[in-house]
């Protein structure tokens, strides 16, 4: 017999519920605080483009490099006084990216340089594909590595309703093969839409009565879900969302989805992961004008004002919710050292990963491999000396408490991986156990 859960219940019936009455089930939330509270969550934000990590940070003056970059760039390149400081560091970050900083200097922000993949490939389709199937050389692979992660992990309760959030239009290749992802742009998608909203009642009292009628499973599961709509309902109608410390989104797609991903966690809705991308890194011309301005500033302080808001609303929570989420930040590879001749920069192969969040051993990581022409990737680009997926392995061993045969499961093909203590290992004692109620939580109707 086949066990049907209320996520199952929404997945492979909503079509026979939509022949019920003209109702029309658009997305469904089942609001669960039970499931939580002391989940790891992981964010996955994808720089769609390939991001020049050479401009998000360069070398500052005294860096045996900064002569080599500052060749290569001469319209592209950051001036010294611009570059925003990572403490001692002898790198600096792009002046758009002060949102970065203060986590930086927070200590919540770890910087992964000269990262990716050992894939000898500058197709944004076959770069993207290889690093979210985490299975580099090959894309045939049938599931993205964030849905084996889920699949081999022992430590999650046997049902989990909403273990996956991919925000925007498109399920992420990450979360293949997948069938519990939500796909999501706003918490208003959350709703049962029957037409014009004078049947909205009277479609959920047919409805409510129609899974009162048995006590199968598949019952069962029509009432729950109908119960989980009212908790989403009645959790999201005191207006809008308000969020905590002061944050400030940017008034974009990016900052709205990180805002609502923000939403997701503090609904406690089970989510354990979730997706999001920033695209628009493909600068092949015009990316800056003197280093500081143009298309790439405003992406990295879209980024960046994303990200510091998204920190910012979590840490102001009387929850734990920032200690138990881990943000990474990828891109499916870097740009050329040099610039072109339409004064931006071409498609390259090393790049840079972030990991930010409240269990973070913020600073910076990687071995630097030179930016002389003999040092390159192929005398063209930032040569790779840390593999993305041992960056992805650090956090899911360390915080989601994945095995080394768990991990070989998630990365086929991948060996040799050794901790970089990115993130601190799960401290299960004292409030880490101690339940928290979701912000805005309405106990569930009872029908």
């Amino acid at each position: 017999m086949i066990k049907t859960t209320r996520r199952g219940f929404m997945v492979g019936c909503s079509a026979a519920i939509a022949a019920m009455a003209g109702a029309r089930l658009n997305f469904a939330a089942f609001g669960s605080p039970e499931a939580e509270p002391n989940q790891e969550i992981l964010v996955v934000v994808f720089l769609r483009g390939g991001c020049d990590a050479l401009s998000l940070i360069a070398p500052r003056a005294g860096h045996p490099d900064r002569v080599y970059y500052e060749a290569a760039r001469p319209d592209l390149k950051i001036s010294d006084s611009s570059l925003l400081p990572l403490g001692s560091s002898p790198f600096g970050l792009h002046p758009s990216a002060a949102g970065l900083q203060e986590v930086y200097r927070a200590g919540n922000l770890a910087i992964i340089q000269a990262v990716g993949m050992d894939a000898d490939t500058r197709s944004h389709f076959d770069a993207m594909a290889y690093m979210e199937l985490g299975t580099p050389g090959n894309k045939s692979t049938s599931t993205g590595w964030i849905t084996r992660h889920l699949q081999t992990a022992s430590n999650l309760p046997a049902d989990i309703i909403v273990p996956t959030l991919s925000t925007g239009n498109l399920q992420a290749q990450s979360l293949s093969g997948s069938l519990d992802t939500l796909t999501l742009n706003s918490l208003n998608s959350f709703n049962l839409s029957t037409g014009p909203w004078g049947w909205h009642e009277a479609h959920l009292a047919a409805l409510n009565q129609l899974y009162q009628l048995g006590s199968s499973e598949i019952y069962q599961a029509g009432r729950e879900a109908l119960n989980a709509l009212d908790y989403v309902e009645n959790a999201t109608s005191g207006g809008a969302y308000q969020p905590k410390g002061g944050a400030v989104y940017p008034n974009n797609s990016f900052g709205s989805e990180m805002k609502l991903i923000a939403q997701m966690i503090k609904l406690q809705l089970g989510l354990r992961v979730a997706t999001i991308d920033l695209g628009g890194w493909d600068s092949h011309e015009s990316q800056s004008y003197n280093g500081i301005d143009g298309l790439f500033a405003g992406l990295v302080a879209t980024l960046s004002g994303g990200l510091n808001a998204f920190f910012t609303d979590l840490a102001g929570c009387a929850s734990n919710y920032l200690r138990r989420t881990t943000v990474v930040v990828m891109s499916e590879f870097g740009r050329r050292l040099r610039e072109n001749d339409q004064r931006g920069t071409d498609h390259g192969h090393g790049g840079m990963m972030m990991v930010m969040g409240g269990s973070v051993n913020g600073g910076l990581y990687g071995a630097w491999p030179g930016l002389q022409t003999d040092q390159l990737y192929d005398r063209a680009d930032l040569a790779v000396t840390t593999d993305y997926r041992r960056v992805l392995s650090d956090i899911l061993s360390r915080r989601m408490e994945a095995t080394p045969t768990q991990l070989s499961q998630i990365f086929p093909g991948y060996s040799g991986f050794s901790p970089m203590n990115l993130v601190r290992p799960v401290d299960k004692t004292g409030d880490y156990q101690a339940a928290c109620q979701p912000e805005a939580y309405l106990p569930i109707i009872s029908r």
